[in-house]
């Protein structure tokens, strides 16, 4: 799986993975880690989510990045916005009010701007990853945030052999795997959404949970 892979969902518009809602889960959990106003938070593979709008109504900088151009232009033209576009290594940077995305590949994210970032929201960017892909970003990405990071994951806990990814199935072993080495991960959210997901249901899969970790910075005798 590459990057024109998803670009191609892009402009054919197989964008299923798209929520027309803030997603309850980050409703319902982001609170409880009570980021100050102003504190910038990193988006993975951010599509047009309305999640990055709720969170900067909450006087959060969002810091998003997503491949697809046409994705970054849809959020702000749904939102109204109007950004202002300049260009780094890391790719075109869409600013407009406390959102910026970066319109480039995640991997292309640089260490300073990792390291700015004391909060990550992640809703579908470790399970859209093959397993090997997996390993690489949680290192790449978990490893450079903030030393006092903290954040929410959501994953997809279903049996894979059942249905291709993506979404891809990341259980709670994997998780723990990916993450120990500089990041704590306690589940604080487990709900059967399988009555929810007519897609999974016509493949056939006989289970499908939706989890969300906090995570945070693992201490260093942790």
């Amino acid at each position: 799986m590459d990057r024109e892979f998803w670009l191609e969902r892009w402009r054919e518009g197989r964008t299923n993975f798209h929520q027309a809602r803030v997603t309850p889960p980050l409703e319902r959990l982001w609170p409880t880690l009570e980021f100050p106003p102003g504190s910038r938070i990193f988006v993975p593979l951010c599509g047009k989510s309305l999640d990055m709008a709720w969170l900067a109504q909450r006087g959060l900088q969002v810091l998003g990045v997503e491949l697809s151009p046409l994705a970054v232009q849809q959020f702000f033209d749904e939102q109204g916005l109007v950004p202002r576009i300049r260009r780094s290594a890391m790719g075109e940077h869409y600013a407009a009010g406390n959102i910026e995305i970066i319109c480039g590949d995640v991997f292309d994210m640089d260490a300073d701007t990792l390291r700015s970032c004391v909060g990550v929201y992640d809703r579908a960017a470790l399970i859209a990853l093959p397993r090997d892909m997996r390993v690489r970003y949680a290192e790449h990405v978990y490893g450079q945030l903030d030393d006092r990071y903290q954040g929410l994951l959501i994953t997809l806990d279903y049996p894979q052999a059942e249905m291709d990814g993506p979404p891809f199935s990341v259980d709670d072993d994997e998780v723990q795997s990916l993450f120990r080495r500089h990041s704590t991960a306690d589940i604080v959210y487990r709900r059967d959404i399988l009555e929810l997901e007519p897609k999974f249901q016509k493949a056939g899969v006989s289970r499908l949970d939706a989890v969300a970790y906090r995570l945070g910075r693992r201490a260093a005798n942790g």
